[in-house]
């Protein structure tokens, strides 16, 4: 036991050379991205957000698309270096985060802690390559602490290209989600993310063009609701911070979901059905 715990000392607090960017997963559609990190074997993740509602795979999830209850989410989590490539660039990661919801609850939420209505945690594993192709595999659990949803779990194989030419710019990415548990289907997602820097300074405003494609099979949506599409697009700010020995992020994030007619149909009673949704959010994200 003595050796376990001196092994795992030397694992959290000892600097490697690795690169300055690790994957981490989303946990509410598996998608990859690259954050930035300190150099060692341990990053420790914390992000905040706030949204004007809480839309899931384009579809509404708890809260509407207004002003009216103004979820935050709280996510913690981290991603532990597990071997790497001489060139620094390269490795396998292992992911964990668990994301948290609140709002103003609703009169039919009545079991406590009555505001915190969504709990998704996340574990996978992904190798990224010197090439800056990024694979992996997650397994998620999507439980309702105070009882409004059903619980679900889901398996996901997830990829994202960040190499440096010209189709690295453009960030691409895929998931694809089995839910292993809950209502059953298959979801898709895949799409872009190119980013232009508006500064010469290194820690200069970044602006972002995300376009996603998400499209649930055979009745991922629930029921007898088929197959399902919807298309996001819009722009996100990220905005460097200096935090002392944390690497920090503000982003703002404005997109529109427009959604194929059974889709938005879907969304009553509880949100609306219209083709297109306005969604924001803003986020502070902070790694270690």
């Amino acid at each position: 036991m003595r050796h376990l715990l001196s092994v795992a000392a030397c694992v959290a607090g000892s600097p490697i050379a690795v690169a300055q960017t690790v994957p981490f997963a989303d946990t509410e559609d598996a998608t990859l991205s690259d954050i930035d990190i300190r150099s060692r074997r341990v990053h420790p993740v914390l992000t905040v957000d706030v949204r004007n509602g809480d839309y899931a795979r384009g579809a509404y999830d708890d809260d509407n698309a207004d002003l009216a209850r103004v979820p935050v989410h709280i996510a913690i989590g981290g991603v532990i270096t597990l071997s790497g490539g001489g060139s620094a660039e390269r490795g396998l990661f292992l992911l964990a985060q668990s994301s948290n919801g609140f709002h103003a609850p609703a009169s039919d939420e009545r079991t406590s802690p009555r505001s915190w209505y969504e709990s998704n945690s996340l574990v996978g594993l992904v190798w990224r390559s010197a090439g800056g192709l990024s694979a992996g595999i997650t397994y998620t659990i999507k439980a309702s602490p105070n009882g409004v949803a059903a619980a679900t779990h889901e398996a996901s194989m997830t990829a994202l290209y960040a190499g440096d030419d010209a189709l690295g710019k453009l960030a691409p990415r895929v998931a694809v989600t089995r839910r292993t548990r809950g209502d059953g289907g298959w979801y898709t997602i895949a799409g872009l993310s190119p980013s232009i820097d508006l500064s010469q300074r290194n820690d200069g405003l970044t602006l972002s063009l995300p376009v996603m494609v998400g499209v649930g099979w055979h009745g991922f949506y629930g029921g007898e609701t088929g197959t399902r599409a919807y298309l996001s697009g819009g722009l996100s700010f990220s905005q460097p911070l200096d935090l002392g020995s944390a690497k920090a992020a503000l982003e703002i994030e404005a997109l529109a979901l427009v959604r194929d007619n059974q889709l938005r149909r879907l969304d009553a009673p509880g949100g609306t059905t219209a083709t297109i949704v306005p969604y924001l959010t803003v986020a502070l994200k902070t790694a270690w």
